[in-house]
C-alpha cells in the first residue's frame, strides 16, 4: 500500500463511475435499512412502555373504583347512624323516655300500676 492519503469512502483500488454509483447506492440502502430498523425499534420500545403504563393505570383505576365503592358504603352507613342518633335524641327529650328510664333503671311505677315480676 502506498502512503498516499485517500478519502475515507474511497475504495483502495480505482473504480469506474458506474461502480462508484453502485457502491453509493448499496451504502445508502444499508443506511436506510439501519435507520428503518432503528425507527422500528424505537416504535416497539415506545409502544411497549405505553402498554405497560396503560396496564398500570387500568389496575390503579380498578383499585380506586373499589375504594370509592367502600367509601360510599361507609358514607351511607354513617348517614343512617346519624339519622338514628337524631331520632334517639328526639325520643330522649320526650316524657315517654323519662318514664321508661324511671321504670327500667330506678324501678319506679305509677301509684295505680301493678308490677308483675317473673319468679326466679
Amino acid at each position: 500500500m502506498s502512503t498516499m492519503t485517500r478519502e475515507y469512502n474511497q475504495p483502495p483500488f480505482p473504480m469506474g463511475e458506474q461502480s462508484v454509483r453502485k457502491m453509493r447506492r448499496m451504502r445508502a440502502r444499508r443506511r436506510s435499512r439501519r435507520n428503518l430498523l432503528l425507527v422500528l425499534l424505537v416504535v416497539v420500545v415506545v409502544a411497549t412502555l405505553a402498554g405497560m403504563k396503560a396496564i398500570s393505570l387500568y389496575k390503579e383505576n380498578q383499585n380506586l373504583a373499589i375504594t370509592e365503592r367502600q367509601l360510599e358504603s361507609q358514607i351511607e352507613e354513617e348517614t343512617n347512624r346519624a339519622e338514628e342518633l337524631k331520632n334517639r335524641e328526639k325520643y330522649m327529650q320526650t316524657k315517654k323516655y323519662i318514664e321508661d328510664e324511671a321504670k327500667n333503671k330506678l324501678g319506679l311505677v305509677y301509684p295505680d300500676e301493678i308490677v308483675i315480676r317473673p319468679s326466679e
